[in-house]
């Protein structure tokens, strides 16, 4: 491994590691005296009181685990229900984590549908003098499927997918499955209505709108029914259906009205928190640093990886030990699926860089000398594969000339799984129990 390479792994790793769940978690959550603070909120006890702890995303585990470390010494009575992805399941006391998919597929299943109500028994149990915390991250849409009565679990599998494959950003898609959902735009926070309920958010979504991480359980929905409608008929074929069926179930659908007066909500950590670190590590390392934690959507992956080869040149241009770091969460553009190959955002943002880097390039063979750029999910998790994300060097394009593969048309393919693979230069590190977008990392070092 170079230099440069071990440098921007340590970068993007000290990103991951500043927002740890359950360190954020731990630190959010305070026992005094029959007193519970989480976050901003104080919650008065009584000896009849207990702690009921909900709650689904790739980081439910960390964030558990951050809860019980908190109240470790409390002595309260506490219990619950997290759903998470299936390699994310551990056996701690007292709370169960539930495998609500498998690794790899962010899609509902019946599983999840099955753990959700288990969280809604919990929920509807609690009581005036008790506590409910829920814990939502990244990935809670999909670990926490709860249909409305008029569609099938397939129907929503179904539109989501039709919708993520034209594009569809998560703003868009989060307006579909939360009139879609029981428990999305609010509808969780409706089953604890006797009680009391605090939500501890580690943000996967640009900015933090509340309503729109994990599609909002526990706060008030900002979207509208007419803006599902809206998205569907702009993206899919009225044809399709399934289209036809969610199309006719939003027109006859009525706003729900519902009551947040029991519940406080707050984000714990996000992608800024992230770049700050990644950012502090890099100048630890000696690199003089440019950073940008976006907080709004980004455009496509193809898009965001030429601009981020641009940055590479501009930044080898001016000489010296040069680091750009960005956060954010592009989108992929899928290929048509007889010829899609495996790949997620990051990969397809590295590939795509690259791409850009050899047509600008007049020599192959030394286009990423002194140079690097690497993109990871913080989760451990892009797209449907076991990667993190992916990386391009010099030994990249070294390994490129010698095997020969087609950058340009596994780009094309979304197949930068495979490329990566062939070349040895997939991220591959296993869930991270956290969930704060992306971070990509651009070094360039012409001191040599």
């Amino acid at each position: 491994m170079t230099s440069l390479e071990e440098n921007a792994r340590a970068i993007w790793q000290a990103g991951v590691d500043s927002v740890n769940s359950e360190k954020l978690t731990s630190a959010a959550i305070t026992y005094s005296h029959h007193s519970l603070q989480i976050g901003t909120k104080q919650y008065a006890l009584t000896s009849k009181s207990r702690i009921f702890v909900v709650g689904a995303g790739k980081a439910g585990s960390g964030m558990a685990r951050g809860v019980l470390a908190a109240l470790k010494h409390s002595g309260l009575s506490i219990s619950g229900w997290v759903n998470v992805p299936e390699d994310c399941v551990q056996q701690i006391h007292s709370i169960k984590l539930h495998g609500a998919r498998p690794a790899g597929l962010n899609e509902p299943t019946e599983t999840g549908v099955h753990g959700t109500d288990q969280i809604l028994r919990i929920l509807e149990n609690a009581e005036a003098d008790d506590v409910c915390i829920c814990l939502i991250s990244g990935g809670g849409s999909a670990l926490l499927p709860s249909p409305i009565s008029e569609i099938t679990l397939s129907d929503k599998q179904q539109i989501t997918r039709l919708l993520s494959a034209a594009g569809a950003n998560i703003e868009q898609l989060n307006s579909v499955r939360k009139k879609l959902s029981r428990v999305k735009g609010g509808g969780l926070a409706q089953f604890c209505q006797n009680s009391r309920l605090a939500t501890l958010i580690i943000s996967d979504v640009l900015g933090d709108p509340l309503d729109i991480i994990a599609s909002g359980p526990t706060v008030q929905d900002e979207s509208t029914i007419d803006q599902a409608i809206d998205t569907i008929q702009y993206f899919l074929q009225p044809s399709n259906p399934v289209v036809q069926k969610c199309l006719a179930v939003l027109q006859h659908q009525e706003a729900a009205e519902h009551s947040f007066v029991h519940c406080h909500t707050e984000v714990i950590g996000n992608n800024a928190t992230a770049v700050q670190a990644a950012v502090l590590k890099a100048e630890q390392l000696g690199y003089t640093t440019e950073s940008k934690a976006h907080v709004t959507l980004e455009g496509f992956a193809d898009e965001l990886g030429s601009q981020h080869a641009e940055q590479l040149r501009k930044m080898k241009a001016h000489g010296g030990k040069r680091a750009y770091i960005s956060g954010g969460e592009p989108v992929v553009k899928l290929a048509d699926e007889q010829i899609r190959g495996d790949g997620g955002r990051n990969q397809q943002l590295v590939l795509a860089a690259l791409v850009n880097q050899i047509t600008h390039s007049p020599d192959l063979a030394s286009c990423l000398q002194d140079a690097i750029i690497l993109a990871g999910g913080t989760d451990g998790e892009d797209g449907p594969t076991n990667a993190a994300g992916a990386f391009a060097n010099q030994q990249i394009i070294e390994n490129l000339i010698q095997r020969k593969p087609d950058a340009a048309d596994h780009l094309r393919r979304n197949d930068a799984y495979t490329f990566f693979e062939l070349l040895e230069g997939l991220i591959i590190c296993g869930p991270t129990h956290t969930n704060v977008c992306d971070i990509r990392v651009v070094l360039t070092d012409t001191t040599k």
